[in-house]
């Protein structure tokens, strides 16, 4: 997800985002650790979601944009 969809949604609906993708996260160690990931990638681009979640989820706390 682009940056700029993710600074359009709520707070709510970001705050549900960034537990989707938790979840996601999980399932994907969960799969990693069993051998059935096929894609290591999706583990890393699990992290980057999160990490722009919480990005503009801490702009909105400082009062930026």
């Amino acid at each position: 997800m682009r940056v700029d969809r993710i600074r359009a949604l709520k707070p709510k609906e970001l705050s549900k985002q960034l537990d989707d993708v938790y979840q996601e996260l999980f399932n994907l160690r969960f799969r990693h650790a069993t051998r059935q990931l096929a894609n290591y990638s999706e583990l890393r681009k699990a992290k980057k979601k999160i990490a722009r979640i919480k990005t503009v989820m801490r702009e909105r706390e400082l009062g930026r944009k």
